[in-house]
């Protein structure tokens, strides 16, 4: 460790390995540096004896839970949009070599339907309708609404948000997303699975707000559906964790130096200036030190 790097990066989460990747394939000599002994940061995908530790330290997995390799276990899980910004970059980097994928088969919603004079209350569970086939076949709403859903869909899919010629008859900067559902006469079932199915939104407060936020996610949803398969969704084959350790791959092939359960002791300066770093009684100097928040 007692060398000097162009660059010095503190915590293995999938932006300090995202950083560290580029900078290495940029000629920089890197060192990164983890307290952990797994990658990834509070993004890490954890094996039983990993999360046992972070967890429940000194405690050993019972036995029932089977072996360690039969687990990753995401800390923050997440599914990643196919035609999102981060699948574009790993394409742009190449990552995706070192990476195995699955398409999610579909999204699903569950919706409480009222009963009437010909069928009774009931409680369904259906596929997201993300095209105008499966907005037909949907048993989520009945044949009028599919109408409405269907010109709603053409709407956001020929929408150029920096084009406000394709916007029509809004400007989505100042309506909110509500008036837009208004204009397009959609019931309050089909608004609830756009919003928060397809637009991913947490809460209903979205529909005070500019329509052009929404709007962007359901273009981007609508995107990625095809894209590599019938879902929008692609998730990592062995958790979210292997995209820190592509990018932290692809640092080392270009001659950057890892070490994990490394604890970071002191950021060193020289008054206001950072010059590297000290780990027990070694130290490793750099005109520049990149920290996740935890270590600064």
């Amino acid at each position: 460790m007692n060398e000097t790097y162009d660059v010095i990066v503190c915590g293995t989460g999938l932006k300090e390995c995202v950083l560290s990747g580029l900078l290495a394939t940029k000629g920089k000599k890197v060192l990164h540096v983890d307290r952990n002994e797994y990658y990834g940061g509070e993004t890490a995908s954890l094996n039983l004896t990993n999360l046992w530790k972070k967890y429940r330290p000194g405690v050993e997995p019972d036995k029932q839970y089977g072996h360690n390799r039969d687990w990753n276990i995401d800390l923050i899980p997440k599914f990643i949009m196919a035609n999102g910004k981060l699948v574009k970059m790993l394409l742009h980097t190449k990552v995706t070599k070192y990476l195995e994928w699955k398409c999610l088969d579909a999204s699903y919603v569950g919706q409480q339907q009222k009963g009437g004079m010909l069928k009774s209350a009931k409680f369904v569970i259906a596929k997201v309708p993300a095209n105008d086939m499966e907005a037909l076949k949907s048993n989520l709403m009945g044949l009028f609404e599919k109408k409405r859903l269907i010109n709603f869909y053409k709407y956001v899919e020929n929408v150029d948000l920096e084009n406000k010629a394709t916007w029509k008859d809004f400007d989505l900067d100042a309506v909110t997303i509500k008036d837009v559902f208004a204009k397009y006469k959609l019931e309050s079932q089909t608004i609830d699975f756009l919003g928060h199915a397809v637009a991913l939104n947490v809460d209903d407060s979205y529909l005070e707000q500019s329509a052009k936020p929404t709007v962007e996610k359901m273009a981007l949803y609508l995107d990625s559906i095809g894209r590599y398969g019938d879902s929008p969704f692609l998730y990592p084959i062995y958790g979210l964790g292997g995209l820190p350790e592509a990018f932290s791959r692809l640092c080392a092939i270009h001659g950057g130096t890892y070490m994990l359960n490394t604890q970071v002791d002191e950021v060193l300066f020289d008054g206001n200036k950072v010059i590297g770093i000290k780990s027990g009684d070694q130290t490793a100097t750099a005109p520049l030190v990149i920290c996740d928040p935890s270590y600064a």
